[in-house]
């Protein structure tokens, strides 16, 4: 039993000391052997100027873990941290906007243009050394090439052609920007745009009207095309229907001619359209029995009722003889 209990605190000691060692003692001789100059750490796209004694010593651009006690700068990597200096300088891409660079066109007109263009340092030991503010003296440069290259040009380039506008601009900063340890991108115009507002309002009045007229020749266009759709239609129609009214008297005329040519049916048919206009006359009838036709009392009294309007009939109504006569 007391073994196993020696043996259980063996292993919790020996635990604590590892733990000690892995999260203190570790950490702490690397940093002081870093801090000593044993070893250093290049991240990607990084770069370490060791400055000694005014004099660029060692520049290390490779990433990963290096000695600078193996270089050229063997035994001085003791005093560095103490007499002199390391400068870290990041490799990455950087990228800047220049808004509204103002420049005039042919014509005269203030325009603005925004320049984004691409940097990087190619050089870090000019870039420490060669300019006290490399990247202001590239800003500055750039918007100095671009209101002199870019200035008097015809209004309708500076507003097309953007490309050519960016082309002349890079050709003329990237031998300068690379003096001062810059190495310069893609160089694009992205905006082009008018700096003074009266312009721009008389522009926008200008657009508005010109809209305005385009919408209303689509509109009068339409309105004409429309209209000639409808004459043609109405002008086909109105021949279509002069044949049918020129066909319909040869029609009803064959057809009386073939009627005609039966006397019985002919009038019988005559008969029958008569009472039919009488019927849609709505006009007043006296029927009078063949056998009283003769009678001059029966005559009488159908003229006075002719003059006095007779008997009514209704329309639709059955149609019967007249009243008796009162006596």
């Amino acid at each position: 039993m007391d073994d196993l209990v020696s043996s259980f605190s063996t292993v919790a000691i020996a635990a604590f000391v590892t733990f000690i060692a892995c999260f203190a003692i570790v950490p702490t001789l690397l940093g002081i052997l870093r801090f000593l100059g044993f070893y250093v750490i290049v991240e990607e796209r990084q770069c370490l100027v060791y400055v000694l004694f005014g004099k660029i010593r060692l520049v290390l651009d490779e990433p990963g873990i290096h000695c600078p006690l193996a270089t050229d700068l063997s035994w001085r990597a003791f005093f560095v941290n103490f007499f002199g200096d390391v400068r870290v300088v990041d490799l990455r891409l950087d990228q800047e906007y220049l808004r509204s660079q103002p420049v005039n066109s042919e014509e005269g007109a203030p325009m603005g243009i925004g320049v984004w263009y691409e940097m990087w340092i190619s050089d870090p030991v000019a870039y420490l050394f060669k300019n006290a503010d490399p990247r202001g003296s590239l800003r500055a440069n750039i918007g100095n090439a671009t209101v002199r290259n870019l200035s008097n040009m015809k209004l309708s380039s500076m507003l097309e052609d953007r490309h050519t506008m960016s082309k002349l601009v890079r050709d003329e900063v990237s031998d300068k920007s690379k003096d001062w340890g810059y190495s310069l991108g893609t160089v694009y115009v992205r905006k082009v745009h008018f700096r003074d507002a009266n312009m721009i309002q008389q522009i926008e009045e200008k657009v508005v009207n010109r809209l305005r007229q385009v919408t209303s020749a689509i509109r009068q266009d339409g309105t004409n095309q429309v209209n000639l759709i409808t004459s043609t239609a109405d002008r086909q129609a109105a021949v279509e229907f002069a044949k049918a009214a020129a066909m319909r008297p040869f029609i009803v005329g064959s057809a009386l001619n073939t009627i005609a040519q039966d006397k019985e049916v002919a009038e019988v048919m005559f008969e029958i359209l008569e009472n039919q206009k009488m019927l849609e006359g709505n006009v007043n009838v006296t029927l009078i029995p063949p056998d009283l036709r003769g009678d001059g009392l029966t005559q009488f009294l159908t003229a006075g009722q002719a003059t006095q309007g007779g008997s009514l009939t209704k329309p639709g109504g059955p149609v019967g003889p007249p009243p008796p006569p009162e006596s």
